[in-house]
């Protein structure tokens, strides 16, 4: 009956004047909804209505009133009138929501309640302090009025529904403000910055070149939203090493016997080093950025192969395995990220075999390093650098000035998620239908991210002097300029087009146990590969680089899918279990090996190439290196982007290490049953980075998805 209504050549017009395609599917899910409300089951009556509510609407073009009107007349004139009432409520109190999202009052609202979808939305915040409610507060203001008066209102009534997601609204486009980069660090310490007051030249010694280091961290963090990249680590701050060891080579001259001046110095050495990363690491942890977070900083290195570069990364793995204070806490930041390669570290008779080795034991005892594979990232990307953040890449970009390629200083405009579970719910079994919502979604996607990049161009170098005026961003405004297009156009500045739940789409048509089926992978292969298509396109049309990224999804998981069941009640396997499943991955509660879920991931890495990570869970691994290097090796050529998800929780009551016990609310010891997160280290892979959920927790979806995972292996592996 349906797909006969279905067919009638209508057009509607939205509330926010956007035309779409009539969709008699649309009145059918409502209708249901309002059957469902009055305690009725009767199908039968929800398709009659939706017929006789379509055949009395006429004229080429229909806005919503018209259509809503229709249906409470055929209703009222049913034999259950009673259905027309909870219609009508269920149409008054989506009203009602939507207005309330816009109502500065209503947010502030939610936030003095501790909602928490509110104080909880991002983990990496300690709502419980000052600086941070402060944050939140400009942060509810800040969103209700961009979805009233600056999204386009097709955005914005989009984002509202469900069917996309804006995301970071407490912070963009109410402020001009950029996402994530990769801060331009070895510029910035070789010319020298300005930060305030303050004239920084460049540094004498390694001990100074990472406490600029970290101010630098501290003020890029604080006129972005996002995360920021120190790449190459090792490689930047070997040189500020080497003036340590001459130095220390000259002191030896005069005070040291000759036979033992290179030992002397190269011991001093060796030692600047490791205070040096020491203290970058506690400089981080005890940052508070003007969001009220400590910054979400990552370190990339690993390429390095000389004497003081192999020390930088030892030092740096031998401080995080030290972990924080007298009690050894793990450290949640920087988040590192170690490159693999073939010839540097990968063998027994490469030159860095042994900072793998130490890579594999950090890893082990406190799940970082994850890990990038240099040649499949290479083919991926077009070349090789850490992620922006947790998982924002860059593609090859040649500059076209100078021709060179550049990575250092690029940065991305933000990101704008499909809601890929909602869209497979609606077509309801038909492939055709959800190939046409797509499409049609797709377009507000774009009309999103096209506002989202040209509000970033609205900012003045004098709002954020870090980026644009002093080598944050890789270049510097002239004096004088108040242009900040040269920093995004030409394609140098991503902007990502971000999805969510491929294993839910997949299983509204092929059922939860789709992953070994052919014609099921294939689909959810092709949705990927029609973004990328997507992005290739507008690509073309405008100056900015869009690419598809896998959204990590921290609160998202939670709000698409607490959207989607207030609005199609418990679907098993999609909307009954609270959450969605982070972008292409692998459903988290089945038992598969590392290298199976690795082998069915990897397809789709190559379409999403602005933002991923795979991960693998294992089960306690500090005796057993070995099996996660077999995993990794075995990764190498296949994937780019590689975590290790390991229990590591340590209670401090009884002495207990491994796993905490998930509870309704949290964790707790399995041990002693200890649950105060004083006395407690409970640390878990949150999405792309770390998190510690008893200090800071996270929302009801990603906690019973944390829940719900599996171990990928159990023993020793190939």
């Amino acid at each position: 009956m349906l797909g006969e209504v279905a067919t009638i050549p209508v057009t509607v017009i939205k509330r926010d004047g956007h035309r779409a395609a009539f969709d008699a599917q649309k009145i059918r899910t409502a209708i249901g909804l309002a059957v469902n409300d009055c305690g009725l089951e009767d199908q039968d009556f929800v398709d009659a209505i939706t017929q006789q509510a379509v055949e009395s609407l006429h004229g080429e073009e229909m806005d919503i009133p018209a259509i809503q009107t229709a249906v409470e007349n055929a209703l009222m004139a049913s034999s259950h009138p009673e259905v027309a009432r909870a219609y009508i409520e269920y149409r008054h109190d989506r009203d009602v929501d939507r207005a309330r999202a816009m109502d500065v009052s209503a947010a502030l609202d939610k936030l003095m309640s501790r909602d928490q979808t509110v104080v909880h939305e991002n983990a990496n915040k300690d709502s419980t302090v000052f600086n941070t409610q402060r944050d939140l507060t400009a942060g509810s203001v800040a969103r209700a009025y961009a979805l009233k008066n600056l999204l386009p209102p097709a955005v914005a009534n989009a984002h509202l529904k469900g069917d996309i997601h804006f995301h970071d609204l407490d912070y963009s486009p109410f402020q001009a403000m950029t996402n994530c980069c990769l801060i331009d660090v070895a510029g910035m310490l070789r010319d020298g910055f300005q930060i305030g007051n303050a004239r920084v030249e460049s540094p004498r010694s390694i001990n100074t070149a990472t406490a600029q280091i970290a101010q630098i961290i501290a003020n890029v963090a604080s006129t972005q939203y996002g995360g920021c990249t120190v790449d190459r680590t090792d490689e930047v701050l070997a040189p500020y090493a080497e003036i340590n060891y001459s130095k220390h080579m000259k002191d030896a001259e005069e005070w040291v016997e000759p036979a033992r001046r290179k030992d002397y110095a190269w011991a001093k050495t060796r030692k600047d080093i490791h205070d040096a990363m020491q203290s970058l690491e506690y400089e981080i942890n005890t940052l508070y950025s003007s969001n009220g977070q400590t910054p979400f900083v990552t370190l990339g290195f690993g390429m390095g192969t000389s004497p003081i570069e192999r020390e930088i990364q030892r030092a740096i793995f031998e401080v995080r395995i030290a972990g924080l204070g007298k009690d050894h806490h793990t450290a949640i930041f920087p988040k590192l990220v170690f490159g693999l390669r073939r010839g540097v570290n990968m063998d027994p008779e490469d030159p860095n075999y042994d900072i793998k080795q130490l890579a594999l034991e950090c890893s082990t005892k406190r799940m970082y390093p994850d890990v990038l594979s240099y040649d499949r990232l290479t083919e991926v990307e077009g070349d090789y650098k850490a992620p922006m953040g947790c998982r924002s890449f860059l593609p090859k970009w040649v500059d076209p000035e100078t021709g060179e390629a550049v990575n250092a200083g690029r940065n991305n405009l933000g990101v704008v998620t499909l809601n890929v579970p909602r869209i497979a719910i609606e077509a309801r079994g038909s492939r055709e239908r959800f190939w046409k919502i797509f499409d049609e979604r797709m377009q507000i996607v774009k009309e999103a991210l096209v506002f989202r990049a040209r509000r970033c161009e609205d900012a003045h170098p004098e709002n954020a002097p870090i980026l644009y005026k002093y080598g944050a961003f890789g270049k510097r405004a002239p004096e004088g300029s108040e242009d900040v297009t040269p920093f995004f156009r030409d394609h140098r500045a991503t902007v990502s087009i971000g999805y969510i739940g491929l294993y839910e789409a997949a299983t509204c048509f092929f059922g939860p146990a789709w992953e070994h089926n052919p014609e099921a992978k294939a689909f959810t292969v092709d949705i990927v590969r029609r973004l990328s298509a997507y992005a290739d396109q507008w690509r073309e049309e405008y100056p900015y680089w869009f690419s598809v990224y896998a959204t990590p999804s921290e609160s998202l998981t939670d709000r698409f899918c607490r959207l989607d069941r207030a609005k199609f009640g418990a679907i098993p396997d999609v909307t009954d279990k609270d959450y969605y499943t982070n972008s292409y991955h692998y459903d988290v509660r089945k038992k598969v090996t590392p290298f199976e879920k690795l082998d069915f991931e990897s397809e789709y890495e190559p379409y999403t190439k602005g933002g991923f990570i795979h991960y693998c869970e294992y089960p306690k691994l500090t005796h057993n290196t070995k099996a996660l290097e077999a995993v990794w090796d075995y990764a190498y050529d296949k994937i780019a982007y590689l975590g290790t998800n390991t229990p590591i929780d340590h209670c401090y009551k009884c002495g207990f290490q491994g796993e905490f016990e998930a509870t309704a609310e949290g964790f707790r010891c399995p041990e002693c049953g200890n649950d105060d997160p004083e006395t407690c280290d409970c640390v878990k892979r949150t999405c792309g980075y770390l998190g510690n959920p008893m200090k800071r927790p996270m929302v009801h979806g990603r906690h019973v998805e944390i829940a719900s995972r599996v171990k990928h292996m159990d023993g020793p592996t190939r």
